[in-house]
């Protein structure tokens, strides 16, 4: 069961089309799991058209596909539909979300139980990437310098706040630490703005490589 969501915040952000490109496809995949969340924005969404509808008279409109350009958003709630793009890491295959399916990624960078792939959205210091750990897989105890966002779309991990599953949306900056392991494996979708820094014992040797993972 997902216990972790968008703030009201970054979902008002998301309908009113205010975030950047990394933020906007992690909402939009948090959306694919999250029914809840699916309805909080359809009521921004329908809340934003009648606030428009009353102050501007209906013959303003020229036709009727200004008015469904605001309140019909293809991108965010009913992405168009293709073919689902697949990839595959350590000989297992994943179906990305919708809202990846258009994306670049580069190749996969494998360091131990983890690997990444960089999605190419060129927000200059956001980086965006797909994080796979392996079976018994850990990240040493960590915070960041800056952002960390942390959407689950497989199997899932633990640290020591919480176990998270597909759809959890976990956002922690410089005030956080934690340590994820998983057992089962998992694919995630990781949206950083600095590095992280290892915080204990022999893993803070690793610290100069943190941004090969974030």
């Amino acid at each position: 069961m997902i216990k972790h969501h968008p703030t009201p915040a970054l979902l008002l952000a998301f309908t009113q089309g205010q975030l950047g490109a990394s933020l906007s496809i992690a909402v939009s995949a948090h959306l694919e799991h999250c029914e809840c969340c699916r309805h909080q924005v359809l009521a921004l969404q329908e809340t934003s058209a009648q606030y428009l509808d009353d102050d501007i008279e209906v013959d303003e409109w020229e036709d009727d596909e200004m008015i469904s350009t605001i309140t019909d958003n293809d991108y965010e709630l009913h992405p168009k539909q293709s073919s689902p793009l697949r990839v595959n890491i350590r000989e297992h295959e994943y179906t990305l979300p919708k809202a990846l399916q258009s994306v670049g990624l580069s190749n996969w960078l494998k360091l131990g139980k983890l690997s990444r792939a960089r999605v190419d959205l060129n927000e200059g210091e956001v980086h965006t990437n797909l994080l796979h750990i392996e079976k018994g897989g850990a990240i040493p105890r960590h915070t960041h310098k800056g952002f960390e966002l942390t959407l689950i779309l497989a199997g899932e991990f633990k640290d020591e706040v919480d176990t998270y599953v597909p759809g959890d949306f976990i956002w922690l900056n410089d005030a956080n630490t934690h340590s994820p392991s998983t057992e089962t494996g998992c694919l995630c979708l990781t949206i950083a703005n600095n590095s992280m820094h290892f915080v204990q014992g022999i893993s803070q040797v690793l610290n100069p490589v943190g941004k090969l993972i974030y």
